[in-house]
């Protein structure tokens, strides 16, 4: 194999031997890879090579081999975007973590490549908000909703699975992974799982503001939890551990209140 320039986003890099490291890179037409980049010092056309690896920034890539790690022989940078920071950055680490957990090598998936590039774009723009936390979860809920769609893991969120029933917005419901959403009992005990009707319209619909955003959030952790594994996301606990006290008890009083 052999490819010149091709449009990747870097996902991870550590050191591998002397000025060398190993690259876990996403690409357009090949998917995930493992690459070794060699001599990362040594100077070339546009500066060092390593200088151009940045994480969050579009890359032109180029390499070669055969096998699970190939060879990087080039890198160009293939776009601009202003440097994340604060909130913005963490949320990008944690998508780029969810893709290296959830995507096989060389599995290619060129919407999620789509999706991944434009909820960077969001993040950047909304890196030197005062507050931009507001902005940052709905960017955060379109790719992740989009990521589970495209690798088969989403559910419908349209009707009900048992009868196929229309959602009802005065009802509630109950999420199963790779199930579905089952009607239960008005009386029934709140928990992480259960969701009104009514959120469930507006999460379909794409609105991720106030409740409906902390309910897409819980939506989503249950959605993704059983291919996610047991070790928990380093990510998200970096992001957990920087956030006010007042923002996790507005998220839990949600579920207790409903």
């Amino acid at each position: 194999m052999r490819v010149q320039l091709q449009p990747c986003y870097l996902l991870h890099r550590r050191p591998f031997r002397d000025n060398s490291e190993l690259l876990d890179v996403f690409s357009m037409e090949y998917g995930r890879l493992g690459l070794v980049a060699r001599g990362l010092s040594r100077r070339r056309r546009g500066g060092p090579l390593g200088a151009v690896l940045q994480s969050f920034r579009p890359l032109l890539l180029s390499f070669t081999g055969k096998g699970e790690l190939l060879t990087l022989t080039g890198a160009e940078p293939g776009g601009e975007l202003p440097p994340l920071h604060g909130d913005a950055l963490l949320s990008a680490f944690y998508l780029s973590e969810l893709l290296l957990r959830l995507l096989q090598r060389f599995e290619v998936q060129p919407a999620i490549f789509t999706a991944y590039g434009a909820a960077i774009a969001d993040l950047s723009d909304l890196a030197d908000v005062g507050d931009a936390r507001d902005g940052l979860e709905p960017a955060l809920r379109r790719f992740e909703f989009r990521l589970l769609e495209e690798l088969g893991y989403g559910v419908d969120l349209s009707s009900e699975a048992s009868q196929g029933a229309p959602i009802r917005a005065a009802a509630n419901y109950s999420l199963v992974p790779d199930h579905g959403l089952r009607e239960i009992g008005v009386g029934a005990r709140p928990s992480n799982d259960s969701f009104s009707g009514a959120q469930i319209i507006a999460i379909a619909d794409g609105h991720f503001d106030g409740v409906n955003g902390v309910a897409a959030k819980r939506m989503v952790r249950t959605l993704l939890h059983p291919h996610l594994g047991a070790t928990p996301l380093r990510s998200r606990s970096m992001f957990e551990t920087s956030r006010e006290p007042s923002v996790r008890i507005q998220e839990e009083a949600e579920v207790g209140n409903r």
